[in-house]
């Protein structure tokens, strides 16, 4: 009777006891349903999907051209220190005049006789008509080149002006030049100005600069085509037997040379856990799958930014524009797409892309789209805008829209790889076994080589200083 009672005491206060097997410790006895290793970072990849890929056998790719007297162009560089900006000396190798000017020391001394200015919007820097007195470099901002149209608009745009970009240039060599445009800022900004004065001072003191200006008025004396091309002479609309032009097609003696780049990793797995937990999935096959992803991701990432063959570093100052604007408008996209024939495809970040998609928008336009792979991808004239998460958004406000001819037929942007390397993992991607080391580790190396390259510079255009910030309502 009193066992009775403690027994009722103990269910009725005390925790209910279990009378059937609970999911806890069932778990330990039953086989989950899993998935394999997840991961974020992964993108579309489309540059590495579109752009087709040459075999280089040799480990290097020779681009042979025409031979071309176009020199200069370049941006010029600046460092900064608070809000006082100075040029970068070795930079003015890229005023055409300097082109390849060896002595550092005058280049030094010449980047010291610029002057800094601030500029508002609005502001005339230089007037149509009025004598080229200076050589003027933009630091930062954006000036419109205004000028009078085919049809005598006053005040047609004949282009836009941006960070590193410089006019002017030709008072070094012509004391009676004068500008045929208003250049007007766009933005406020700052530029540094370098009077033509000062110029000749510092090349009456150096023999080695006047003899660089005497070599580049000559090379400009050259016959040469709109693209800066060595001549090729012929004869059109002729009758009778007049005597025709001989000619040969000059080329590059020193043509450019792509070497493969290389993305590279060491993965390590402790032989235990490929041991004891490789079912019902191969440990060394995930670690593997993974790890390849992310090299393919870095290798986008190098073909887009890298500073020696990134697109973004390797477009010809000739192929770069600026937005009339500030987002990317129809009218940039027309005019990116009129610089080349036979455009693939563009490549933009997905902020640039929604941003076009507003301007599209307030003019009441509806881009198509173009199946590609299954894959509805929005288009502009029939030309596909294909997200690319690599291409930066330069603090938060301002990107870039490439656009890109590809294939070797077609002089455009290849990229380029080598396949049937040792221990091939997938095409030009080996992952080769290191060994066991003294704490147990397995090691593999995986390599990535690959590199891309601009047949003819027209291939490949950019347009800059996209505005993506969205505007407020």
């Amino acid at each position: 009777m009193t066992v009775e009672a403690g027994i009722d005491a103990t269910s009725q206060g005390g925790e209910r006891q279990p009378t059937a097997l609970g999911t806890a410790a069932a778990k330990n006895l039953a086989t989950t349903t899993k998935t394999p290793p997840q991961m974020q970072g992964i993108t579309s990849r489309w540059l590495l999907r579109m752009l087709p890929w040459v075999q280089v056998s040799g480990g290097t790719y020779r681009v042979n051209r025409r031979l071309s007297y176009a020199a200069g162009r370049g941006r010029l560089s600046f460092a900064q220190t608070g809000a006082a900006v100075r040029l970068v000396p070795p930079s003015l190798r890229e005023l055409p005049a300097l082109r390849g000017f060896e002595d550092d020391d005058v280049l030094a001394e010449l980047a010291g006789r610029f002057g800094q200015q601030d500029f508002e919007p609005g502001e005339v820097l230089a007037e149509l008509g009025s004598p080229v007195d200076r050589v003027l470099v933009i630091a930062h901002g954006k000036v419109q080149k205004v000028g009078v149209g085919k049809y005598g608009d006053a005040h047609a745009v004949l282009g836009v002006l941006a960070d590193g970009d410089h006019f002017g240039d030709e008072s070094l060599l012509r004391a009676d030049a004068s500008w045929e445009y208003t250049a007007k800022a766009q933005t406020a900004g700052t530029l540094v100005a370098l009077p033509r004065q000062a110029f000749l001072q510092l090349m009456e003191r150096s023999p080695q600069l006047e003899a660089q200006l005497l070599a580049f008025q000559a090379t400009q004396e050259r016959a040469q085509d709109r693209h800066g091309q060595a001549e090729i002479e012929l004869a059109a609309g002729h009758d009778g037997e007049p005597e025709l032009p001989g000619t040969f097609v000059d080329y590059e003696l020193a043509p450019r040379e792509y070497e493969l780049s290389v993305a590279q990793t060491v993965l390590k797995i402790h032989s235990r856990v490929a041991d004891l937990y490789n079912q019902p999935m191969n440990q060394i096959e995930q670690q593997l799958k993974l790890t390849v992803e992310a090299l393919r991701e870095r290798q986008e990432h190098e073909m887009i930014n890298n500073r020696d063959f990134g697109l973004l570093h390797n477009a010809d100052h000739e192929q770069r524009i600026q937005t009339h604007g500030g987002p990317p408008t129809p009218d940039d996209m027309d005019e990116l797409l009129s610089r080349r024939r036979g455009s693939k495809f563009f490549l933009a970040h997905p902020r640039a892309i929604a941003a076009f998609g507003r301007e599209c928008s307030r003019r009441g336009l509806y881009p198509d789209a173009v199946d590609v792979g299954g894959h509805q991808i929005p288009a502009w004239r029939g030309v596909p805008i294909f997200p690319c998460s690599k291409i930066p958004v330069n603090g938060g406000h301002t990107s870039s829209i490439l656009v890109l001819r590809t294939g070797e037929d077609n002089q455009g942007v290849v990229g380029l790889h080598q396949t049937g390397i040792p221990d091939e993992y997938e095409p030009s991607l080996s992952v080769r076994f290191m060994g066991i080391n003294e704490k147990a580790v397995i090691q593999y190396l995986v390599s990535a080589y690959f590199s891309c390259a601009v047949l003819v510079p027209d291939a490949l255009g950019v347009l800059e200083n996209v505005e993506v910030a969205r505007p407020r309502a």
